[in-house]
């Protein structure tokens, strides 16, 4: 089965707010994307249909959209949208939700100042102590692996390189 994915660019029109569940937490809020186009009768740019839409943010992404938002901020939300329905004395009603998989402050409105989220260091197992200068620290285990190799034979960059670390003789400038 395959998601819907959308990406809705518009404002908080609801608080954020945090819930906890069996499922874990979740945060959500209502979200309203109004459409701006150019008029040319009036020769400007006028309001057009405004969509609305719940929002809902679980885990981590979840808390750090309540200590970050508030109601009228601009943002973008990226996510999975699927559609609530239920039976109401009115009959059948339906509502769009989107799961979001990440929501960020929009930029082309305003600044932000990002903080990463702090996490707990891993327990080292039983391993060396660090380097005292640091030069042995990394942010990721894995294989030092270079991103990309260039030929001597066919790079110019590479050439330049070598020449300069006194490898290949002086190359030729045309």
């Amino acid at each position: 089965m395959s998601a819907t994915e959308i990406t809705v660019i518009g404002n908080v029109v609801t608080s954020p707010s945090r819930v906890r569940t069996q499922g874990g937490s979740v945060t959500n809020f209502r979200l309203a994307s109004t459409e701006r186009r150019y008029d040319g009768a009036t020769q400007g740019f006028v309001d057009g249909a405004t969509f609305f839409v719940d929002v809902e943010c679980w885990g981590e992404l979840g808390g750090n959209v309540s200590h970050s938002l508030s109601k009228g901020d601009p943002v973008v939300v990226r996510g999975v949208i699927r559609t609530d329905q239920w039976e109401s004395e009115q009959g059948p009603r339906s509502r769009p939700r989107v799961k979001a998989e990440a929501v960020g402050p929009n930029l082309a409105r305003g600044t932000a100042d990002f903080r990463r989220t702090q996490r707990a260091a891993p327990v080292p197992a039983a391993a060396e102590p660090p380097a005292a200068d640091g030069a042995d620290e990394r942010d990721y285990d894995g294989p030092v692996e270079p991103l990309y190799t260039l030929d001597p034979e066919t790079s110019a960059a590479a050439q330049a390189l070598e020449h300069e670390l006194g490898a290949l003789p002086e190359p030729a400038l045309h």
